[in-house]
């Protein structure tokens, strides 16, 4: 049985995919940073799925903390298959007014943990010659967001960094994807949306926001043997709102 990996697996589009791929019978190792109680929720819902869903704490920000999960991921597993780069930050600045400890907090744990996992991952992968890397990126990658220069940045880097990871380990049937949400219900989004929601839903094409479980199908389709031709592609799930 396949053993996946899905950083920031407590919450929202995490925890949807945790379901998911749990649903297809595949054992998961649901990373969690400060949401014990939603993580351990989430553990016992899923009690009956006919396979074993465990939570792992990491703070994903500090150095060593992403060589260390896998580390502990395959000690307890025996193999790591999947890993979905899932866990996220988004805070809210000006250019003019971010500070660099922002700056820094920011990319730290949306692009460059994503880097650290990839690379703590990849050599077993590689030499199993079977693996799937899934990097949840944004919209926001495409088309920069006010106040959100620094969470634009790390996920755009989150594009480079899959397409350059997708070159590397294809030839050992290492399979590394995007996916770009739009505006997804969750407590991310829900926050923001105070008086912008009109605006918004005039903005998609679907005029509604997605459910975090419209991102986990496709995850769940990236990482699975049908999905075995499809490498280095950035897919949108936005309901319309940025095409191409």
């Amino acid at each position: 049985m396949r053993v996946a990996l899905v950083t920031g697996g407590a919450t929202g589009i995490g925890a949807a995919t945790v379901a998911e791929l749990a649903a297809n019978k595949i054992n998961v190792a649901l990373h969690y940073s400060s949401s014990k109680d939603e993580a351990e929720k989430l553990v016992g819902s899923l009690g009956k799925a006919g396979v074993e869903v465990k939570a792992f704490q990491a703070n994903l920000a500090e150095k060593d903390a992403p060589s260390s999960l896998v580390s502990q991921v395959k000690e307890h597993f025996g193999s790591l298959d999947i890993l979905v780069n899932s866990a996220g930050l988004m805070t809210d600045s000006s250019i003019i007014e971010m500070s660099d400890e922002v700056w820094d907090e920011t990319i730290n744990l949306n692009l460059t943990a994503a880097f650290k996992l990839i690379r703590a991952v990849a050599g077993d992968m590689v030499k199993n010659d079977w693996g799937r890397i899934i990097n949840i990126s944004s919209q926001v990658a495409l088309t920069g967001s006010t106040n959100h220069a620094h969470y634009s940045a790390a996920k755009s880097g989150m594009l480079g960094l899959t397409y350059s990871a997708a070159k590397e380990f294809g030839a050992s049937g290492v399979t590394v994807n995007a996916v770009l949400p739009g505006r997804i219900e969750t407590n991310m989004i829900s926050v923001r949306s105070a008086g912008r929601l009109d605006e918004w839903l005039a903005q998609t094409p679907l005029a509604r926001l997605g459910e975090p479980s419209e991102v986990a199908s496709m995850i769940a389709f990236l990482a699975s043997d049908q999905a075995s031709y499809i490498s280095g592609a950035a897919i949108n799930v936005n309901g319309g709102l940025v095409m191409g």
